[in-house]
């Protein structure tokens, strides 16, 4: 563990989901670093409990909060412990997520295949509800939604999550239309191929070496990110770097001072946004 960074998220109160590891994990600890109070939310209370005593023990402040995402009174509940143990919500990171098992639509699992839409989708709609019904009385606050660049292409074999990704994306768009006059703005963060538990079970399975062979590939060439690349920027986008693209999908191999800086023509032009190709 990182020692710890007074920064300028020091005050301020974050809820990371799918905290206990990979992506969450890494979120959550960079967001400490720089001085953010954090809650850590999973379904796993002991890999939970387990990061955020180590961010105490870095001199942190961070509860954990067991819950289930797709459980909207469990997210109710959850967001409630976190401002009453910390302070009111100023950023949500909808990271958990699920993968789902590749192969061919015709032989998926309906209730599998649909659990994922409950992770991926259903579950950042009820953390996205119960912050912004917070958040929009206050006029302020911040939300990232943990998407990916599947989402934004035809991923064969890989129905529910690349379906499931794409639909985050467009929600993360109208929420920030509706969410824009009231001071709150949200983001859909594309964190890149990124090694964690979920991926290793992808990695390791028959259906993934037999449906998505390129997804080794990637990993066994070296293309895969660090979990830190991806806090890096959610540490940014928390302390308002970007808030003049809200709305919008931002990768985390993207020059955001660029983006910035163009950020009028991005809007203008309606980029980094979901449009049909004419």
């Amino acid at each position: 563990m990182p020692s710890r960074v007074d920064g300028n998220l020091t005050g301020r109160t974050a809820l990371v989901t799918g905290a206990g590891r990979g992506l969450g994990r890494a979120m959550a600890t960079h967001l400490a670093r720089a001085g953010a109070r954090v809650a850590l939310v999973a379904r796993s209370h002991a890999e939970i409990e387990a990061v955020a005593a180590a961010l105490q023990g870095d001199g942190a402040t961070a509860v954990a909060i067991p819950a289930d995402v797709t459980d909207a009174d469990a997210v109710e509940r959850a967001v409630e412990a976190a401002e009453s143990a910390l302070g009111p919500l100023d950023l949500l990171v909808n990271n958990a997520g699920d993968g789902a098992v590749p192969g061919p639509i015709w032989e998926a699992d309906p209730e599998r295949w649909w659990r994922v839409f409950e992770v991926n989708l259903l579950g950042a709609f009820l953390g996205t509800r119960a912050a912004l019904r917070r958040m929009v009385p206050r006029g302020h606050g911040r939300i990232v939604n943990v998407s990916s660049r599947a989402g934004n292409v035809a991923v064969p074999f890989a129905s529910a999550y690349s379906t499931s990704k794409g639909a985050l994306t467009r929600f993360t768009e109208i929420a920030a239309a509706e969410a824009r006059p009231h001071g709150v703005q949200l983001f859909a963060l594309e964190p890149g191929t990124v090694r964690t538990a979920m991926t290793e079970t992808l990695l390791e399975s028959e259906a993934g070496r037999t449906w998505l062979p390129w997804y080794r590939q990637t990993f066994d060439a070296g293309q895969d990110a660090s979990p830190d690349e991806a806090a890096a920027l959610v540490v940014r986008l928390a302390r308002g770097d970007a808030d003049a693209l809200s709305g919008r999908f931002i990768s985390r191999a993207d020059d955001l001072d660029a983006l910035v800086a163009e950020a009028e023509a991005v809007v203008g032009g309606e980029k980094l946004v979901l449009r049909l190709n004419r």
